[in-house]
């Protein structure tokens, strides 16, 4: 057994989702001496902390154990011991760092959604098949323990033929007035790649691709509810985007979904998202970590009597799933998965493609709110 050391350009690792997440699960797997590949030997990542703030960088390479940082992507990129080149940064700009990255060598591994376009997406999956290169884009929600359970229900049969999906996500993000946003302002600025749905509905393309089932048209309907925002600095500005958005997707089987996504709702369910799904034999409730499920033979038979309040209780009739696999971290297990897949070419389900994909779906539901109709979702492929 010998130990293969892997250099991992991590570009925005002072962001939210670069240090408590992606930094965070390569580190994890460096602290337990490395990935386990099939032949036996052990895939040590080495990241290189990539960015704009040198001061920022330096404390978190230092709070990481003493790791390389740069705010040179040109040099983090001409670094032959760099195989992979990850982007945790604004949406806009992706395809343009990625596309260096491939022209440099790299193989890429991207936050969703990987770019403003679909003609911009798709150029950047072919630019990866036509360099040789390993291309893939985070679909995190895959591996959370809820989703994970819901996916047990589809292959144990159990909802028999699907009815219907309803979907609800969002939070109440603050405007920076009264008390500071949870999110980064440029998620309100359509410049730099701002907007609810071209970042959530990249989620919500892949869960139905590959749990709930692929989408063949969408109508939606968004908005923007808070228009002035308070940024970083303190400073009032105009949101140009959405953050409140609707919609409803026709599944290729027939079976309709109902999906609601907002940055302005107040929660009151068990987590920030809910995914219901009928079906003809039982119907199963989720959330990031728990799941519900009634079957048919559990079923209540509730009456409506408008003299008088409903008396029955019906979470009670709700089974919750027991945990009965252990579950890691999502991002680490989509980081395992890229690893494995540069270092002995095994499978992994999440190509540019994919990410295209995602794109896709923001554009059809963008164009079905300015023309107010239905838009069919066209196969795509390189």
């Amino acid at each position: 057994m010998s130990t293969r050391r892997i250099g991992v350009v991590v570009e925005g690792a002072t962001g939210r989702l670069g240090t408590t997440q992606h930094l965070k699960a390569l580190l994890a797997i460096r602290g337990e001496g490395g990935l386990a590949l099939a032949n036996g030997d052990r895939l040590l990542p080495e990241p290189v902390l990539l960015g704009r703030n040198a001061e920022k960088l330096a404390a978190l390479a230092l709070r990481s154990g003493g790791l390389a940082w740069s705010t040179d992507r040109d040099s983090c990129l001409a670094n032959r011991e760099s195989e992979i080149y990850f982007d945790a940064t604004a949406t806009g700009g992706r395809p343009e760092r990625a596309g260096a990255a491939l022209a440099a060598g790299k193989h890429v591994y991207l936050e969703k959604p990987i770019a403003l376009s679909l003609d911009d997406a798709l150029a950047l999956a072919r630019a990866a098949d036509r360099a040789g290169k390993k291309g893939g884009v985070v679909q995190d929600k895959l591996f959370l323990p809820g989703l994970k359970k819901l996916a047990k229900l589809y292959q144990a049969e159990f909802f028999g033929r699907i009815l219907s999906v309803r979907l609800d996500f969002g939070w109440w993000v603050f405007d920076g007035g009264l008390y500071s946003a949870q999110r980064p302002s440029w998620n309100y600025r359509k410049a730099a790649g701002g907007g609810l749905v071209l970042d959530m509905f990249a989620h919500w393309r892949y869960v139905f691709d590959r749990l709930l089932g692929p989408i063949g048209a969408v109508s939606s309907r968004q908005m923007t509810a808070q228009p002035r925002r308070r940024d970083e600095t303190g400073r009032w500005y105009d949101v140009d985007v959405e953050d409140h958005a609707f919609a409803i997707f026709e599944l290729e089987g027939g079976a309709l979904a109902q999906i609601a996504s907002s940055w302005a709702s107040r929660v009151k369910r068990h987590h920030l998202l809910q995914i219901q799904v009928d079906g003809t034999r039982g119907s199963a409730v989720c959330g990031l970590h728990r799941c519900f499920v009634q079957p048919l033979v559990a079923t209540p038979r509730p009456l409506f009597d408008p003299e008088r309040p409903q008396g029955a209780v019906f979470d009670k009739d709700w089974q919750e799933m027991p945990d009965l696999e252990p579950f890691r971290n999502s991002y680490r297990e989509g980081w395992e998965l890229f690893l494995r897949h540069v270092a002995e070419d095994a499978p992994f389900p999440s190509p540019l493609l994919e990410g295209a994909k995602g794109v896709q779906l923001a554009e059809a539901c963008h164009r079905s709110d300015r023309e107010r109709r239905w838009v069919e979702l066209a196969k795509l492929a390189l």
